[in-house]
């Protein structure tokens, strides 16, 4: 049976396609040559990686940097200048969509920071969770950790960037940015690029700005919860866990870890819900630019009858407000989690989410033989 594909993803995609095929990675490289000019020789240094460095490929948390430093450059180190041309480099491998969900997360970063404090935990505020929670091992034996930055937990200067490799249209290399709730580990090879794993965040997940509200993940939580709605009977009571679960599964420091699918399949849903379900996946697939986005969800789309959807947690929201349910959905190639966090309080507030490919992360079958 064919799948339907919601008009909103499919259209703007198909439209850009051809134009995004042909001037995509010629544009990210300019980008990131533009960006190295800006630098000099010592930041230069603290920049770049080779592109086999596992170690720094999985320097990645959704803790602050304080707490679990970042290998590459911070843009707080960096000239204006500096700092405009490592936003455009990283813009330049989203689309726009994407990256305006990453300047969501960050504003909201400093949104924290002012209103938690801008201290090691323990001074005003909650501060951020503590090692093992979705946070990836503690750093040495677990032993109370050596803050960077002078502790300085928040705040949207305290993101890195690094590259592994050398920017080329040909061969394979890596772009990853990010810091408190944010890592983006993008694997360019060719005309194809590959975002996972990547980490997506908020708190507060939910603020104003300019008078306006935003919710950077926003659309994670409404479009999960209009799919449960759309389900029967029957298939939520698939669809709906036994048993709790508060957390990242998969989250950092999980790299080739295994979990069962489990909940409602795919084939189990008629073609309106398939299609609520790939319009859900997108905000995470769409995250990167254009034609890696459409060649991503043409994939999904073609293992969609193999993807599973489950939920654990409160089946309600308050409107205008995101959940605070736990969801999962997993196919052959693709893991997605949404995790509200918090011990106590309104843990909409607070939310991680994971995508990973388990079969691609860091781009592996473009770059292994």
């Amino acid at each position: 049976m064919r799948t339907a594909f919601p008009l909103n993803v499919l259209i703007p995609i198909l439209l850009s396609l051809p134009a995004m095929a042909q001037t995509a990675t010629p544009k990210i490289v300019s980008s990131a040559n533009a960006f190295l000019s800006t630098l000099d020789a010592r930041q230069r240094q603290s920049v770049l990686f080779a592109f086999d460095d596992e170690q720094q490929r999985k320097r990645w948390s959704n803790l602050p940097v304080a707490m679990v430093p970042r290998g590459g450059l911070s843009l707080k180190e960096m000239t204006p200048a500096q700092r405009s041309a490592a936003m455009a480099l990283v813009s330049s491998a989203l689309s726009q969509r994407g990256f305006e969900k990453v300047q969501q997360i960050m504003e909201g970063d400093e949104v924290n920071k002012t209103s938690e404090g801008n201290g090691p935990p323990g001074g005003r505020g909650g501060g951020p969770p503590p090692f093992g929670r979705g946070g990836g091992p503690p750093p040495g034996n677990g032993g109370p950790p050596p803050y960077a930055n002078g502790g300085a937990m928040f705040g949207k200067d305290l993101y890195y960037i690094s590259i592994l490799g050398t920017p080329s249209e040909k061969n394979p290399w890596m772009l990853q940015f990010g810091g408190h709730h944010l890592a983006l580990n993008i694997t360019i090879a060719g005309e194809h690029g590959v975002l996972t794993p990547t980490l997506t965040g908020a708190q507060p997940a939910l603020y104003t700005m300019n008078g306006k509200t935003v919710r950077p993940l926003g659309q994670e939580s409404d479009k999960a919860i209009a799919l449960l709605n759309a389900l029967d009977e029957n298939q939520r009571k698939q669809a709906i866990l036994s048993y709790r679960l508060a957390d990242l599964v998969l989250g950092p420091g999980q790299d080739g870890k295994t979990i069962q699918p489990e909940g409602l399949k795919a084939s189990n849903m008629n073609e309106k819900q398939r299609g609520m379900l790939l319009d859900l996946i997108s905000e995470w697939a769409g995250i990167i630019q254009e034609s890696a986005a459409a060649a991503r969800m043409a994939e999904l789309k073609a293992g969609i009858n193999d993807t599973w959807f489950a939920w654990s947690g409160p089946t309600t929201v308050t409107p205008g407000r995101n959940i605070t349910a736990y969801y999962r959905i997993q196919g052959p190639q693709l893991v997605i989690e949404y995790a509200p966090q918090g011990l106590g309080g309104d843990v909409s507030m607070h939310v991680h989410t994971m995508y990973r490919d388990p079969t691609n992360d860091y781009g592996r079958k473009l770059t292994t033989k």
